[in-house]
């Protein structure tokens, strides 16, 4: 008998030709396809592969080639894979890989932290105290704690996580010394990712934050607070006010608003956030919304309630920003209920030339073109609307009347770029019409099929949105991808789905 490992290619072909089984009516087929698959009657070719996952013994295709791919690693590519998936959050990878060898977990220090060891590392710091301030990999040790998203997969340990946490901190570990955003540590404080960053913005590991504050972590670390406002919940963001965090000079209100977010932002008006406050450029060098509170609103298509909280606490709405003040802001973004509420207030105006062809766009019929130079922002309308499920008719309307339909932003997103990080296929077909280039890099070094990989599992929306079309429509329009680095894809789904259009269409190979 062969000890050979299983090949992938193998499985395949098998997936292939129980395919055209069934396509030719075959009664074995059929069987064992609807023994799997009893409610489906449109068949993919995702879903055959999906079949032999299953009859192998695995949730699914994903999940059935990664456990072959693991075979034929050895120990050290096993950890690394576990050390990238709990540092990205890439919860389906760092479950199977433990499942199929939980001693994983001790390969060394970092991942023995990662996963709240706490009597490996009392035994190792007990040799070696040393070790509780030594860079493992590029990162330090407490960083490895504070950045894993290990407390998902196991948040019965959360108390041995917190007195690992005190351990590091008593064997000399920082609570405040920061990682920079290339993953190791720095000695240049000027834009660092702090361990309470990495608790409440990157991992959501609402425990762990809670102790680095009780324990005196600094609250004011220019992340922290913007990125609770993120999270779907408000835990983060009561603990940090809680604490003393300061909102004023920070971007936080204007983030909350991008949200919709009436609670959060009457939370951060309550500790001192100032409507009326433009941010100052954050330490990472990457923009920020400087843009009043009441704008923001405006443009982010906030309800009558959110206008009337800003203005109780004295937001200005007669401030000019970018051209425009928040009535006419609102208008041009078709947010009559905000508008209407500044007009019950007393602050409607005659609008000027443009800022009139603008807001008629709103209803589909644009009253003319663009003549006269446009203020930076309402060059940005397209980029900024193409992320709103609702508002494809309004964009086709300012293609009308004269924007360009590939403005970038000044992160380098462009429409497209945009609406499939936002996973909204109606839009990314509309602007695949006009032939966009697809290979163009935004200032993260994506392209647009990269960009809908990374939406797919970071767009705080991706739950109601579908970003697999986007990336269909990708795929059909000529993007190209590197087989390699399905294996770094969040998205279970994404990455089934690849898998399987990679069977079908070989060509697709970058």
């Amino acid at each position: 008998m062969s000890n050979q490992t299983p090949n992938i290619d193998t499985f395949k072909k098998q997936a292939k030709r129980l395919k055209k089984a069934y396509e030719t009516g075959d009664h074995e087929a059929q069987n064992r396809v609807q023994k799997i698959l009893y409610d489906k009657s449109s068949l993919t070719h995702a879903d055959f592969l999906f079949v032999i996952a299953r009859e192998q013994g695995h949730e699914s295709w994903p999940k059935f080639k990664f456990a072959l791919e693991t075979l034929a690693m050895n120990k050290e590519q096993k950890a690394e894979r576990l050390r990238s998936a709990l540092y990205h959050g890439h919860q389906w990878i760092i479950k199977k890989l433990l499942d199929e060898a939980p001693d994983l977990a001790s390969y060394d220090l970092g991942l023995q932290i990662a996963t709240y060891d706490i009597e490996a590392v009392r035994n190792a710091l007990a040799d070696t105290p040393g070790l509780a301030t030594t860079p493992i990999k590029g990162r330090l040790p407490f960083h490895y704690l504070c950045f894993s998203h290990y407390i998902h997969q196991a948040p019965e340990k959360a108390g041995k996580m917190c007195d690992l946490a005190q351990l590091l901190l008593d064997r000399g570990a920082d609570i405040d010394r920061g990682m920079s955003p290339d993953f190791s540590p720095s000695e240049d404080n000027a834009h660092t990712l702090s361990p309470l960053y990495g608790a409440i913005g990157h991992s959501n590991n609402m425990a762990l934050a809670e102790w680095l504050l009780e324990k005196g972590a600094n609250p004011d670390d220019n992340e922290s607070l913007y990125h609770a406002t993120e999270l779907g919940h408000h835990e983060g963001l009561k603990l940090l006010l809680k604490h003393g965090a300061t909102p004023k000079g920070t971007n936080a209100l204007p983030r909350a608003l991008d949200f919709k977010d009436l609670t959060a932002a009457q939370l951060l008006l309550d500790h001192g956030a100032d409507p009326n406050e433009v941010a100052k450029e954050h330490p990472s060098g990457q923009p920020v919304d400087t843009i009043p509170a009441l704008h923001q609103a405006a443009r982010r298509q906030c309800g009558s309630d959110i206008a009337k909280l800003l203005l109780r606490y004295s937001a200005d709405a007669s401030y000019v920003w970018q051209g425009h003040t928040a009535y006419a802001l609102a208008l041009i973004h078709g947010n009559t209920d905000f508008a209407d509420t500044l007009t019950k207030a007393g602050h409607a105006h005659p609008l000027s030339h443009n800022e009139e062809i603008l807001a008629s766009c709103y209803t589909g019929h644009p009253k003319g073109k663009i003549t006269e130079d446009l203020e930076d922002e309402d060059r940005l309308l397209i980029t900024q609307l193409i992320t709103q499920p609702d508002r494809l008719d309004h964009v086709k309307s300012l293609v009308a009347a004269g924007l360009d339909i590939n403005q970038k932003d000044a992160m380098g997103l462009s429409p497209l770029h945009a609406a499939c990080w936002a996973g909204l296929p109606d839009q990314v077909a509309y602007l695949l019409e006009f032939n966009p280039d697809l290979e163009q890099l935004n200032n993260f070094g994506g392209n647009a099929f990269y960009t809908s990989l990374h939406g797919a599992s970071n767009c705080p929306e991706r739950k109601q949105r579908d970003h697999i079309s986007c990336v269909r429509l990708l795929l059909k329009a000529g993007a190209k991808f590197n087989p390699q680095d399905i294996q770094n894809v969040g998205s279970e789904s994404m990455a089934q789905f690849l898998e399987s259009w990679l069977e079908d269409q070989p060509q697709a190979v970058n």
